[in-house]
C-alpha cells in the first residue's frame, strides 16, 4: 500500500524532529520524555523515594524519567493497553485502564500504600473525527482523575494530558475543586499544531465527609 502524502510528511517531520534525535542520543524510548523532564524541572514534580503511578506508559519514556528521579527507594507502577519492554525497577501491567480489573491490579501492586504522584499521558486511538476523539480523550482524563483522587496521598500531585476542546473547561473546574493549585503546562516538546496540553494538580485536597 502506498503511503499517503500526510503520512510521508509526518515521517519526514518525525525523522528530522529535534526531540526524536535527542531521545535517541540520551537513550529515552520516545520524545515524550522531554515533556515530563521540562515539567519536572519547572515544578519539582518528582523526588527521591516517591511512589509513582504512570498511566498510558508505553513505550516507557515517562517511567524512565521517573525512575531516574525517584532512586532505589522509590516505586513505579505503570500501565498501558500496549505491551512495554520491561524497565528495571518498574512494575508494568498490560491492561485497558477503562476496565475495573486494571484499576484492581494497580491497587494490588500499590499494596495499600497511597501514591505520591499519578502521571497520565494516555490518548485514545485517534479516528480523525474530532468530536469523537475529544470525547474519548476526556473520558480517559476523567478516569485518571477519579483514580488519582482514590489513590493519592493527601497533598499528592496529579499530571494529566488533555486536549483543548469540548468539556475542557468543566474538567479544569473539577481539577480545581480537588487540588490546592492547578497549572496549565505546554512543554516545548509538544508540537505547536497539537491541541494537547498538561494539567498539573498540586496538593490533593482533604475530601469532606459530609453528605
Amino acid at each position: 500500500m502506498k503511503k499517503s502524502k500526510t503520512s510521508k510528511a509526518w515521517m519526514k517531520e518525525h525523522v528530522n524532529d529535534f526531540f526524536v534525535k535527542q531521545a535517541q542520543k540520551d537513550g529515552y524510548r520516545s520524545r515524550a520524555a522531554y515533556k515530563l523532564l521540562e515539567i519536572c524541572e519547572r515544578d519539582h514534580l518528582i523526588k527521591p523515594g516517591m511512589i509513582v503511578v504512570d498511566l498510558g506508559a508505553a513505550p516507557g519514556s515517562w517511567s524512565q524519567v521517573a525512575m531516574q528521579k525517584i532512586g532505589p527507594k522509590g516505586k513505579i507502577v505503570a500501565l498501558d493497553i500496549l505491551e512495554m519492554t520491561p524497565l528495571n525497577g518498574v512494575t508494568f501491567i498490560c491492561d485497558d485502564f477503562r476496565e475495573e480489573r486494571a484499576t484492581h491490579e494497580l491497587r494490588k501492586h500499590l499494596n495499600g500504600n497511597p501514591a505520591d504522584l499519578v502521571i497520565s499521558d494516555m490518548s485514545p486511538n485517534i479516528s480523525g473525527i474530532a468530536v469523537s476523539d475529544q470525547a474519548k480523550s476526556m473520558y480517559l482524563s476523567e478516569l485518571a482523575l477519579e483514580f488519582a483522587m482514590e489513590q493519592l496521598n493527601y497533598g499528592g500531585n496529579f499530571l494529566v494530558k488533555v486536549f483543548q476542546g469540548r468539556d475542557f473547561d468543566q474538567f479544569l473546574s473539577n481539577m480545581r475543586k480537588n487540588f490546592d493549585k492547578v497549572m496549565i503546562r505546554k512543554p516545548k516538546a509538544s508540537r505547536d499544531r497539537s491541541k494537547e496540553m498538561y494539567l498539573l494538580g498540586c496538593g490533593k485536597k482533604q475530601q469532606s465527609q459530609e453528605k
